[in-house]
């Protein structure tokens, strides 16, 4: 008598049951703004930070984690990436103003904190407007545009680490530095404390539509995931990038865009892998010419897959 075949078994087989929703096999393509890569072995919504805490308290050690926001200035890989993918959405989006102080969910839009802040007339703000991402996810680069970065108004934050411990963190312990943080790589930001100042709101409203003037000005509006590289000490990397004859540059459908050139932009069929594969292009082309060794901005994670095509104009 022949042996029945068992099905292998899946990740979410071996994980806690949790108040929000697990998902596997999770598409991320579509969740990011690139609009490309490959899925999630195991996607979790929580549904508030003590399902998050119970969750990773049960959560099998061996089980990596990766946190997501909106996916804007993020490359998934065309693998995907293994584990526990976990997005802080409903539960995580809530803004409140204590004094001239803005409390907002890791997963709040940066731009609404900049506009919650105008409504009650408090400045200091106004360059969230011109991030497009998550209070969560400003921390790992200390995001920052306009003259300003999370590292000048940040009064706290509420974590959860890997053991599922929710504690309230400072900010040296961030250890945040221009488009870098020293933080733990198993800190999950649930919530920060935002500094303001009273202003004028006017003049607060004057400057937030004076950045979203600039940005549709100067950058792309397609599939992109924002400032690919960030800038070297006293240098830009957009100028480096066009003077090393890198505007327009094209690996497949992923292009250097001619509108502003250190952004990358997903044509309409461009795989991570051609994203990632001209991002190293430039960067080696860019050096050649300068000696400078650009750095990545954007995140890029997940399993790989070798890159196809070549570089062409």
């Amino acid at each position: 008598m022949m042996a029945l075949e068992v099905a292998p078994s899946h990740l979410i087989d071996r994980l806690p049951k949790p108040r929000g929703r697990l998902t596997p096999d999770a598409p991320l393509g579509s969740q990011t703004w690139f609009r490309t890569g490959g899925p999630a072995e195991v996607l979790f919504r929580p549904a508030d930070a003590a399902d998050l805490s119970n969750f990773l308290k049960a959560l099998p050690a061996d089980v990596p984690v990766t946190v997501l926001g909106v996916g804007s200035n993020l490359l998934v890989r065309d693998g995907g990436i293994r584990g526990v993918v976990i997005r802080l959405v409903r539960g995580f989006t809530g803004i409140a103003v204590d004094g001239s102080e803005v409390v907002a969910g890791a997963g709040a839009l940066d731009l609404n904190v900049a506009l919650t802040a105008r409504d009650h007339a408090l400045a200091g703000l106004e360059f969230l407007s011109g991030i497009p991402g998550t209070v969560g996810g400003a921390f790992p680069t200390n995001a920052g545009a306009y003259g300003g970065e999370l590292a000048d108004v940040l009064v706290s934050a509420d974590i959860v680490d890997r053991t599922g411990t929710i504690r309230t963190v400072t900010p040296p312990e961030f250890g945040l530095s221009y488009r870098h943080s020293t933080a733990p790589a198993d800190w999950i930001v649930t919530s920060a404390r935002l500094r303001g100042v009273p202003g004028d709101q006017l003049a607060i409203a004057r400057r937030i539509a004076e950045i979203e003037a600039a940005r549709a000005e100067t950058q792309p509006r397609s599939r992109t995931g924002g400032s690919t590289f960030a800038n070297p000490p006293n240098l830009k990397a957009w100028e480096l990038i066009d003077r090393s004859g890198c505007r327009g540059l094209r690996i497949g459908d992923a292009q250097v865009s001619e509108k502003h050139c250190n952004f990358l932009i997903n044509l309409g069929g461009a795989t991570a892998a051609d994203l990632e594969s001209l991002g190293e292009e430039v960067r080696s082309r860019v050096f050649k010419r300068s000696g400078v060794l650009l750095q990545w901005e954007i995140r890029r994670i997940g399993e790989t897959v070798p890159p196809v095509s070549g570089a062409q104009r």
